[in-house]
């Protein structure tokens, strides 16, 4: 768990999340960003994933979130990073002209909430 150092967050806090055998990661202090970078995220998981659907339990939620994960870090264009994804960042890019939409294939994720498009060899 990531967490700033709020007096909110008790020795006793940290305690019981130690026991369930979650490591706690504090933010650096004086360095507003890291916590604004932490919170931008939990809202693009929020918006895209998690407030469109039911979660009944852990293992249903680590299931989604796990499935997010890959495409968040596999397929979902970033702005800061020149609309490529985190894992194709440091790949070459090969602009695509006039591609045959018989070649585009689609993939659904989290059950069709995202749809995620490649051009097809």
């Amino acid at each position: 768990m990531i967490r700033d150092h709020d007096t909110k967050f008790t020795a006793s806090f940290d305690a019981v999340l130690g026991a369930e055998g979650i490591r706690i990661i504090k933010t650096p202090i004086r360095a507003p960003r890291t916590n604004a970078i932490a919170e931008r995220f939990v809202g693009t998981i929020r918006r895209e994933c998690l407030d469109r659907f039911l979660i009944l339990g852990r293992r249903q939620l680590e299931i989604v979130l796990a499935e997010y994960l890959d495409h968040y870090n596999g397929h979902r264009p970033h702005r800061s990073l020149d609309k490529r994804c985190p894992s194709l960042v440091n790949e070459a890019r090969v602009p695509i002209t006039n591609p045959d939409p018989a070649c585009i294939r689609r993939t659904d994720v989290l059950a069709g909430l995202i749809h995620e498009y490649r051009l097809a060899a």
